[in-house]
């Protein structure tokens, strides 16, 4: 199992910062930002290898589920 930001999203965010950038504005005035899009992926071939159950209320909740 894996709870992360979504680095694709933030890839997006980077490139808007960059082009704020390029049209003028100081670095250092843009604002810090925090992740606010998280994923959740579960590998569920390695949880029954393990010997793991995970519930199915996890599972409806996972972005993505490796089988």
């Amino acid at each position: 199992m894996a709870y992360g930001p979504d680095y694709r999203y933030l890839w997006r965010r980077a490139g808007s910062l960059v082009g704020r950038i390029l049209k003028g504005i100081r670095p250092g005035d843009l604002p810090i930002e925090q992740a606010d899009r998280f994923r959740l992926v579960i590998n569920l071939k390695t949880a029954k290898a393990l010997g793991l159950t995970i519930p199915h209320s996890l599972l409806q909740r996972a972005d993505q589920v490796l089988e």
